[in-house]
């Protein structure tokens, strides 16, 4: 297309451009002081020359030459580790949304864009669902403090949404986010009065089949942990938990739950904003089953049965957000 405009172009995949991964296939990373030697050298002289390179995303190479891809939203991630390399001033990414929203507007058909958000809070959505953004896309920029500009294919005039080092504190809460189909797993029992060594062992399951833990929480007393992991790996962490843990040991398991993730710097410091939160979901009926927030102060999440996930979602937005 841009050479029958007449404009000079060249194609590489990632690979071909400079993006060296290590072997973890399916969700490779990259190795930034290699990507960013041989970025400069394929990429700059055709940019002096005229010509604009056009890259493949989401695919890189091993150091060994091996095909490899960097998970689901690579080609996010393929922009921003192209940019930090160059050192751009800023880096873009086009979309079919008018930027990040303030809700999945499938859920929240009044969600609108937001037009600044900071690294944290943009990268605490994407890991929570927001699917606009790859969880990792904004790693290489942030050392850099390069700002990354969302925008839509669809609106050019509309100027999307920049993320930034900069916290704008305008709003208490910036989005709601969800991650559905997840299971909360409770390990309970006297084997807990060794708390340090079980959380270990919940842990190591966890690695030994590639998962991650969500949210977690114990109780005071020690006597459980729950830990909320994604519903497609369920199955391999309740058998390799059977494996390690003593038998006194209970494990049960709860599916059909989500993550609900309500987010924004604005939350630091302010009291009465969980209230507001659960006061919101309450009135629409919803039970909690679950809690967890940083000592960020940049994310409250919840959980709640998936079939109450659309009007809890609804509710959280139009408390802080609008209706």
């Amino acid at each position: 297309a841009l050479l029958t405009e007449g404009i000079k172009a060249e194609y590489f995949t990632g690979g071909q451009a400079g993006i060296i991964t290590d072997d973890s296939f399916g969700q490779a990373n990259p190795l930034m002081p290699l990507c960013k030697e041989r970025l400069k050298s394929t990429l700059l002289p055709l940019i002096d020359k005229g010509v604009v390179p056009v890259v493949t995303g989401f695919i890189g190479q091993t150091v060994d030459g091996i095909e490899t891809t960097l998970g689901r939203g690579g080609s996010d991630y393929t922009a921003t580790i192209i940019g930090a390399a160059l050192e751009f001033d800023e880096v873009w990414v086009w979309k079919d949304v008018e930027g990040i929203m303030t809700a999945d507007p499938k859920i929240v058909p009044n969600a609108k864009p937001i037009p600044k958000i900071s690294y944290d809070e943009a990268t605490e959505l994407a890991y929570f669902g927001a699917k606009v953004l790859h969880p990792l896309a904004l790693k290489p920029l942030i050392e850099k403090r390069i700002p990354l500009r969302v925008r839509s294919f669809f609106n050019l005039e509309n100027p999307g949404t920049i993320v930034h080092c900069d916290s704008s504190n305008e709003r208490i809460v910036k989005a709601v986010s969800m991650i559905p189909k997840v299971a909360i797993i409770t390990v309970s029992g006297a084997g807990l009065y060794e708390a340090p060594l079980i959380i270990a062992k919940v842990f190591n399951a966890l690695f030994d089949v590639g998962a991650n833990a969500i949210m977690v929480s114990q109780s005071s007393s020690q006597t459980n942990i729950s830990i909320v992991v994604g519903g497609d790996k369920l199955n391999d962490i309740l058998k390799r938990l059977k494996a390690l843990l003593p038998e006194n040991c209970d494990v049960t398991w709860e599916g059909d739950v989500c993550v609900i993730a309500v987010v924004g710097s604005g939350m630091r410091g302010r009291p009465g904003v969980a209230a507001k939160v659960f006061n919101a979901v309450a009135e629409r009926g919803v039970n909690v089953r679950m809690i967890a927030q940083g000592a960020s102060e940049l994310n409250i999440s919840l959980v709640v049965k998936q079939d109450d996930a659309v009007k809890a979602v609804q509710a959280i937005h139009n408390a802080f957000i609008g209706a």
